[in-house]
């Protein structure tokens, strides 16, 4: 009988999730092991996450449109309910997490990413923002918040003032935010994903702020427009492949208990984005 694990989303032909986990478990000779994609239509939620356990699947990914729903349909831990947001599921213990915020963290901090007292911004409202907001908040930045739909935004913070304890947290709209001087910009909406990828969310006619650090949570393109956006306009962008394989590590040695190959990991995604060009 084989140990099944898998990501559950809407789209996920995309995810480069399978490719990455079954390299590590070859490479960790976990044969017996097999990670797979199914695409669940996004109005059934319940079963998104129920079919699996039913089936036997030993834990789950998950990514949009699931990750906050999913939280109804495990026991969440206290990041996952601080954040609000679920991205793994240990079916054998019922726990779900969030491994977004280790991901980002610890790919920002190897990219040698200062966090502590600088000025953050976030782009987006959805759960990838949660992550980012909540990691940011706690390494010591001053966090602020844009969306297209600033209500959204000033919500979001109203719920993770409440789930999270976070203060001092600013939604504003993007004129504002620039004014703000952020040195660091986390771009967590899909605005330039494959394949809209002349696509930025940076609106037309707003100055970029000089010398500015941007990591685009997006890993397909390689490179975004914004992410040239930015290096045209003088400052550093990182993409957000680092922070998939780190994500996915924790997860995989969440199921496993075995410390993630992510040297491994990190080919199999930079061959499968070759394969797929």
């Amino acid at each position: 009988m084989r140990n099944r694990v898998g990501i559950i989303g809407f789209p996920v032909a995309h995810s480069l999730s399978p490719a990455m986990h079954n390299a590590a478990f070859a490479a960790l000779g976990l044969d017996d092991w097999l990670y797979d994609a199914m695409e669940i239509p996004p109005d059934i939620p319940r079963h998104a996450v129920e079919e699996p356990r039913r089936h036997g699947y030993i834990g789950l990914n998950v990514t949009i449109p699931f990750k906050e729903t999913s939280l109804r349909y495990c026991v969440p831990d206290e990041k996952a309910r601080a954040i609000g947001a679920v991205n793994t599921i240990d079916f054998r213990t019922d726990v779900g997490t969030n491994t977004d915020v280790d991901g980002l963290i610890e790919d920002l901090k190897a990219q040698d990413v200062p966090l502590a007292g600088q000025t953050a911004l976030v782009l987006g409202a959805g759960g990838a923002a949660r992550a980012a907001i909540y990691g940011l908040w706690q390494q010591g930045a001053k966090v602020l918040v844009t969306n297209r739909t600033l209500e959204r935004a000033v919500q979001l913070l109203e719920q993770l003032t409440f789930s999270a304890g976070i203060t001092g947290v600013q939604a504003l709209t993007l004129d504002e935010a620039v004014e703000k001087a952020p040195t660091l910009v986390i771009n967590c909406t899909p605005v330039g994903m494959a394949p809209r990828v002349e696509e930025s969310p940076w609106l037309a006619g707003v100055p970029l702020p000089p010398g500015i650090t941007l990591y685009d949570m997006i890993y397909r393109p390689h490179r975004t427009l914004f992410m040239r956006q930015v290096e045209e306009a003088g400052g550093r962008a990182i993409g957000g492949l680092g922070m998939l394989v780190r994500q996915g590590a924790r997860a995989f040695e969440i199921w496993t208990g075995r410390q993630a190959p992510v040297d491994v990991m990190w080919a199999a995604c930079q061959a499968e984005l070759v394969r797929r060009a």
